[in-house]
C-alpha cells in the first residue's frame, strides 16, 4: 500500500511555534535561533524561497481567464472559492524564457497585507527551516539592467543558492516593516 499523495489544493495550517527550551525543557539554549520555514520552488533551474507565513494555500495550475491589457506578467485571474485572484507568472517577472504551462506548475496563493495573489512556478521543491543568520547579502551586480530588488537575500546550502524573495515589494511594489505586517 502506498502512501497518498499529497494534495495540491490542501490548506497549509501554520504550526504553533514553541521555544527551544519549551522544547527541550532548557533554558540556557532558550535564545538560539530556530530559524523560519520557507517554502522552497523552482523556476527553471534556479531555486527561491518565500517565508510560509505568507502562503495561504498551494494548488495545482488550472486555466485562467485572460482580461484585456495586462502586462506580461499577469498571466489572468481564477476563481478560488468565489474569490476572484490575479495570477502572477514568475517565470516571466523574472525574465526567464516563457514555456508551456500544465499540470506540473503549481500556484501559490499567497496573502500578503490585504491582498492575495496567486504566483505560477514551474514546482515546489520542499520546505526548509532556516535561520537568517545564515542569509547573505545580494551580492552587487553592476550591470545596467540586473534588477535583484525583488530578492532580501541568498541562502548557501551545501551546493544550492536559494533566493530569498521580498514578496511584499513582488506583490505590493513595497517594502512593509515587521510592524506593518502585524498591523495589515
Amino acid at each position: 500500500m502506498t502512501a497518498p499523495a499529497l494534495r495540491p489544493s490542501a490548506s497549509l495550517k501554520s504550526a504553533q511555534r514553541r521555544s527551544l527550551s519549551e522544547l527541550t525543557g532548557s533554558p540556557s539554549v532558550a535564545s538560539a535561533d530556530l530559524g523560519r520555514q520557507y517554502i522552497v520552488f523552482a523556476i527553471d533551474a534556479q531555486e527561491y524561497a518565500i517565508d510560509v507565513m505568507v502562503v495561504r494555500e498551494i494548488r495545482g495550475w488550472v486555466q485562467e481567464s485572460k482580461l484585456p491589457n495586462l502586462p506580461p506578467h499577469i498571466r489572468g485571474v481564477i476563481n478560488l472559492r468565489g474569490m476572484v485572484i490575479p495570477i502572477l507568472d514568475l517565470r516571466s517577472r523574472f525574465g526567464f524564457e516563457s514555456g508551456d504551462v500544465g499540470t506540473r506548475n503549481v500556484v501559490i496563493i499567497m496573502q500578503v497585507a490585504d491582498r492575495t495573489v496567486g504566483v505560477l512556478v514551474d514546482a515546489i521543491t520542499e520546505i526548509l527551516t532556516l535561520s537568517l543568520d545564515h542569509l547573505k547579502p545580494v551580492p552587487e551586480m553592476g550591470l545596467g539592467g540586473a534588477d535583484c530588488a525583488f530578492l532580501t537575500g541568498v541562502y548557501v546550502l551545501g551546493e544550492r543558492l536559494l533566493a530569498l524573495l521580498d514578496v511584499e515589494l513582488l506583490i505590493l511594489g513595497q517594502h512593509l516593516s515587521p510592524e506593518d505586517m502585524a498591523s495589515a
